[in-house]
């Protein structure tokens, strides 16, 4: 269920391109289904190039950007079958149109393995915190923005009536 509403979602709002950096062989799509990115193989980028598991979620915030990816890592690299968090800083969607006609995504990690086993694990602890402090980020911009406001309105009442 969740796979289907998120791809619904992602795919009506992903036009113009996908949030994370497209790469190809030919030229770029234009517009990306989570449909077709849920499940994709996730590699190390350059050095080794191992597998380090699939795709299983796809983060938004609340301006329909994706903010990071959920990678369900295997046993591999020790990594231990968990899944992590990893922000759109650190890979690429790399999409690649096959001899048959089918195009084949693949995301591309750009780190370590030190790194990647640093990533946050993708939890409900982790799930809360990254909320509260995006909630708590909008409110304060909110804030801010309202506090310039009204500085600047009583700024030019002083000066319309001095």
């Amino acid at each position: 269920m969740r796979k289907t509403i998120l791809s619904t979602v992602i795919g009506t709002v992903l036009i113009g391109g996908f949030a994370m950096s497209a790469h190809a062989q030919n030229e770029p799509q234009g517009m990306y289904s989570a449909d077709d990115i849920l499940d994709a193989e996730v590699y190390f980028a350059g050095g080794s190039g191992e597998e380090i598991g699939d795709v299983d979620d796809i983060l938004f915030d609340e301006e329909m950007r994706i903010t990071a990816i959920v990678i369900e890592s295997g046993s591999v690299l020790g990594l231990g079958g968990r899944e992590i968090v990893v922000d759109t800083d650190y890979f690429t969607l790399e999409t690649e149109t096959e001899a048959d006609g089918d195009t084949e995504h693949r995301i591309m990690v750009e780190a370590s393995q030190e790194e990647v086993e640093g990533f946050p694990a993708y939890n409900n602890e982790w799930w809360e915190q990254t909320k509260a402090n995006a909630r708590d980020a909008w409110q304060t911009t909110q804030e801010g923005a309202e506090s310039a406001w009204q500085r600047t309105r009583e700024a030019l009442d002083i000066d319309d009536n001095g």
